[in-house]
Formats: structure tokens, C-alpha cells, sequence
């Protein structure tokens, strides 16, 4: 039921999201139905006993409640082999499926991406902080075991996550062989690094002074010492076996300040490891796949044409 109210919704949005050279027509292509994978072997989610009530759904696609983490499957009808964990923000609250992840799954569809959207944990409902954070690890991995059953290339497989799933993502990227959770089953012998992360007006440090984000909150606490922020600060946490990351943020965001992309941009140019960074001097926060007519409209276009290049080196 949740899911067949998701697909309405999205129908009547989805010509306005794709934002592509031929949005009907890319739009009549879309597959109706989703498939949807459980994160964990009988939904059995590793600590916390979860919300106490049922899962719920805004009007304009917000998720909150979640006890069965999972991934929806948009699979395209000709597939490319590539493959892409989409992550919604929220302030790790709620989940902006409505605004972010949905639409950027059905435009990923349309172009031949294999797109999954994650629904993950929240800390706020019954689940420790490490939660989504050992949501994010076991998504990768449930796709990777996967791949073969959906016609994936095992080295194109990304990520790419907004605000908040921002974090998700680019920790996900930072810190592939740090357990998060005991293995539960045979995926878990995959790798869970992603082959390339798009970061889309991430939250991604949680150090003073852009220490005010909900996200930091939710996961570290009102008073954390420098060394928790720093833990969970992506920006710390770069290696050079990252995959290439592109960043894209506007400069007057009120949310998730501008120096979160800029200091993982000069992180990740210490170590070596491929970036590119888009900074649009209007947009603010929140914009998903962007408004046609606003300056960060461009950014998918952008993406695209950075992960060619990527994928033909």
C-alpha cells in the first residue's frame, strides 16, 4: 500500500524531475512496479527494537517510522550495467524520498542506471546512531551480491546521496573496510566501496563551527567531544582508496553550510583522489534534481557527463 501511494504520487511529478533532452518520452519507458529487497535476512536489523508504530509516508513522500530498512529497484528496460545506491536526506529524521530520491531514481531509470533507492534506519526511532550508518555498508553489499541477477558490471556500482544522505554516502565511500556490524550472511563478504559517489549538497563535517546541522545531532549528540565529531566528520575520515566523488552546493545553503564540500573537495585533493566540484551561487537547500530555470538545474547534466568520463578511464 505504501508503495502503490508512492507511485502515484510520483507519476503526476515525474515529467517536471526528469529534467532530460525528452521527459514524456523518457517517462512512458518507466516501469510502474518496484521491486523492493530487505537490507537484512528476515528484516532481522542488527540492535535496537525499531519504532513502535507503523511506517508513514507524507503527502509529498517523506518517510518516517522505518522498521523495515530496504531497497526499492527501479530497473530500467535496458539496463547499461551501471548501478547506483540513491540516498535521501533529512536530517537523519526523516527521509525526503518525495523531493530527492524518487525523482533522481526515476531519472537515473530513464537513462539506463539500474537505480536503488535505500530506506534506512533513524536513529530517533528505537535505533542506536550506528544505524543507518550500517545501513548504508549493508546496501552496497546487498547489491554487489546482486549484480549478476540485475545485469550489473561489478565496478560500476555508486553512490550518491543529498544533505544528510550526503553523510550516508560519503561515509559509506570513506570507510568500506571498517565493520559496522557483525556479518550476517554470505553478502557480507562483498565489498561495500563504491566505484563513484556523487555528494549533493552534502553534510558531511560535523566540527566546529559548521557543527549545527540536525544530522550532526541525531548521530553524535547535543555534546559531543571533538574526537566523536571527528569520527564522523567525512572530511576526516578520506583515504586515498576513496572512488572519484563529485560535490555540488550552493553557496548561500542555510542548512548545510558551503564549507562542507569545500573541505572534503581539499581532502580529497591532500590524498589524490579525483574530484570534481560544482558551487552554484544561488540555490540554497534542498533542491534535488533542481527546478528547471534555477542555476542548479545543471547539475545532472553535469554528473552524467563527469561519470562518462569516469567510467571510460
Amino acid at each position: 500500500m505504501l508503495n502503490k501511494r508512492r507511485e502515484l504520487l510520483f507519476a503526476a511529478m515525474s515529467g517536471a524531475a526528469l529534467g532530460w533532452a525528452s521527459p514524456s518520452s523518457a517517462v512512458a519507458t518507466l516501469t510502474t512496479q518496484q521491486e523492493t529487497l530487505d537490507l537484512w535476512p528476515g528484516n532481522r536489523a542488527p540492535d535496537g527494537r525499531g519504532p513502535e508504530g507503523p511506517e508513514q509516508v507524507s503527502a509529498k513522500g517523506s518517510i518516517t517510522q522505518v522498521s523495515r530498512p530496504r531497497l526499492v529497484v527501479y530497473r530500467p528496460a535496458q539496463p547499461n550495467g551501471t548501478a547506483a545506491l540513491v540516498i535521501a536526506g533529512g536530517g537523519y529524521a526523516h527521509i525526503e524520498c518525495g523531493t530527492e530520491s524518487t525523482p533522481t531514481c526515476l531519472w537515473l531509470q530513464a537513462q539506463g542506471v539500474t537505480a536503488f533507492e535505500l530506506v534506512y534506519r533513524l536513529p530517533g526511532e528505537h535505533w542506536p546512531a550506528i544505524a543507518p550508518l550500517q545501513d548504508g555498508q549493508r546496501a552496497l553489499r546487498v547489491i554487489r551480491a546482486a549484480a549478476g541477477r540485475f545485469g550489473l558490471d561489478g565496478g560500476r556500482i555508486g553512490v550518491i546521496g543529498f544533505s544528510a544522505g550526503g553523510h550516508l554516502a560519503g561515509f559509506t565511500a570513506a570507510t568500506p573496510t571498517v565493520p559496522h556490524y557483525a556479518a550476517v550472511d554470505a553478502a557480507d563478504s562483498m565489498s561495500s566501496r563504491p566505484d563513484f559517489a556523487a555528494l549533493i549538497y552534502p553534510v558531511l563535517t560535523f566540527m566546529p563551527p559548521f557543527d549545527h546541522t540536525h544530522a550532526r545531532r541525531e548521530i553524535v549528540g547535543e555534546h559531543p567531544t571533538a574526537e566523536q565529531s571527528a569520527a564522523y566528520s567525512v572530511d576526516h575520515l578520506v583515504t586515498a582508496q576513496m572512488p572519484p566523488v563529485f560535490l555540488a552546493q550552493a553557496q548561500d545553503d542555510p542548512i548545510s553550510p558551503v564549507d562542507n564540500s569545500l573541505l572534503m573537495f581539499n581532502a580529497l585533493r591532500r590524498v589524490g583522489v579525483p574530484a570534481e566540484m560544482h558551487i552554484f551561487p544561488q540555490g540554497r537547500h534542498g533542491w534535488g534534481l533542481g527546478k528547471p530555470g534555477t542555476r542548479v538545474h545543471a547539475w545532472p547534466d553535469l554528473f552524467t557527463a563527469w561519470l562518462a568520463y569516469n567510467q571510460s578511464m
